[in-house]
């Protein structure tokens, strides 16, 4: 019998080792069991669709920069109960080393319509802007043609009446002198100070002596028996005698009346019937010769006294 040759022995192929899922399967899976779709997740995280399947399929390139890609995917895991930690780990560790097309964050993208700005709404702001400017353009028109025909209107009147003289500028008002009234005696002097019917001060002052008129008093008025004895000041004007010397003399206290001088009181003039004058009647010449001619008329005889006789 012819001997067999024993049949060689084939080495066990060794196990491969197990690969653990991937992040976008796991978050798929998860999402899956759900029963949730890509457009629900997005509803939910307000993260475009677009780049939740580029995290399922692990498309590198069609994501944003690495910052956002992990927080994309935390905010999926968040909403498939999955730890967003470890996924946040995990793919960082998938991600190394990978070059991205895009550095920048895209605009997220509303899911939900009906959280936009009403169409209606948009169209009436651009007219309430259009309107405004156009309203602030035509008044700012109007203002430059008012003073354009300003301008017109005062160069014409000046070329009408030549070259019109300059301006004297007003002469400055006159200040009265303010300040208290004082009544300063020079030689004894008797005064009486009164306010409408009350008597503020009566008596003599002597050589030295000075009376303040209180400045509450409405209309002061003096009397004074030597108006030259006193002197008379308004703050720190001195006003003119009050009156003549030696006359008893009532005046006004007021600074204004002070400062004035005093009025001399002059008595009415009653006037008089002018006297009836008889016009001569009218003559002749030959009249006037006639009477110049005659001769005087003869004196009466001188009258003898008269005695008494017994």
């Amino acid at each position: 019998m012819p001997k067999r040759t024993p049949e060689p022995e084939v080495p066990e192929a060794e196990p491969e080792p197990e690969v653990p899922p991937t992040v976008g399967e796991r978050l798929r899976v998860a999402r899956e069991k759900m029963k949730l779709s890509l457009e629900d997740v997005a509803a939910q995280t307000r993260i475009p669709q677009r780049h939740l399947a580029s995290i399922e399929t692990a498309e590198w390139d069609s994501l944003p920069a690495p910052t956002y890609t992990i927080g994309f995917a935390k905010n999926y895991a968040g909403v498939v109960g999955l730890d967003r930690m470890e996924i946040g780990d995990q793919l960082r560790e998938e991600m190394g080393g990978q070059r991205f097309a895009a550095t920048s964050a895209d605009v997220f993208e509303p899911a939900d319509p009906r959280r936009t700005m009403p169409r209606s709404l948009v169209i009436g702001a651009v007219i309430a802007a259009v309107l405004l400017i156009a309203l602030m353009s035509f008044l700012n028109r109007r203002s430059l043609d008012e003073q354009d025909q300003n301008a017109t209107t005062n160069e014409a009147a000046t070329n009408a009446a030549g070259q019109a003289p300059a301006a004297q500028p007003a002469p400055p008002p006159a200040t009265a002198a303010t300040g208290p009234v004082v009544l300063t005696a020079t030689s004894p002097a008797w005064i009486a100070v009164t306010d409408q019917g009350n008597t503020l001060f009566q008596g003599e002052l002597q050589p030295g002596q000075a009376y303040t008129v209180p400045a509450t008093a409405t209309a002061p008025m003096l009397k004074a028996g030597k108006p030259e004895a006193l002197k008379i000041t308004v703050g720190t004007t001195t006003a003119p005698q009050v009156g003549p010397a030696g006359k008893v003399t009532t005046v006004s206290l007021a600074p204004a009346s002070l400062l004035k001088g005093p009025t001399t009181a002059s008595a009415p003039v009653v006037a008089q019937p002018a006297p009836a004058t008889t016009a001569p009647a009218p003559t002749s010449r030959a009249t006037r010769a006639a009477a110049a001619a005659a001769p005087p008329p003869a004196a009466p005889p001188p009258t003898q006294p008269v005695s008494n006789s017994q």
